[in-house]
């Protein structure tokens, strides 16, 4: 189970991964749980990013970020 710090973080690496502290302890339970990796970028930059396991981990618990489905209506003013 993730502590609401590493769920959040989670998230935050989801929608803003340039705004994230690489020092942040968070990231280490997510890098051992394998729900994100970690980019060397250029200049010994690094970028968090989410793993296939991470993207389906917050899709399940926090649906609202995925893209919508149009629902039609089968109502036929009847």
């Amino acid at each position: 189970m993730l502590s609401p710090h590493e769920f959040a973080t989670l998230m935050l690496v989801r929608q803003a991964p340039d705004q994230i502290d690489m020092n942040r302890a968070e990231l280490d339970a997510l890098l051992e749980r394998q729900l994100v990796m970690l980019e060397h970028c250029a200049a010994g930059a690094r970028r968090a990013y989410l793993t296939e396991k991470g993207k389906t981990f917050l899709d399940a618990l926090h649906p609202s970020d995925t893209p919508r489905r149009s629902r039609q209506t089968t109502d036929n003013g009847g």
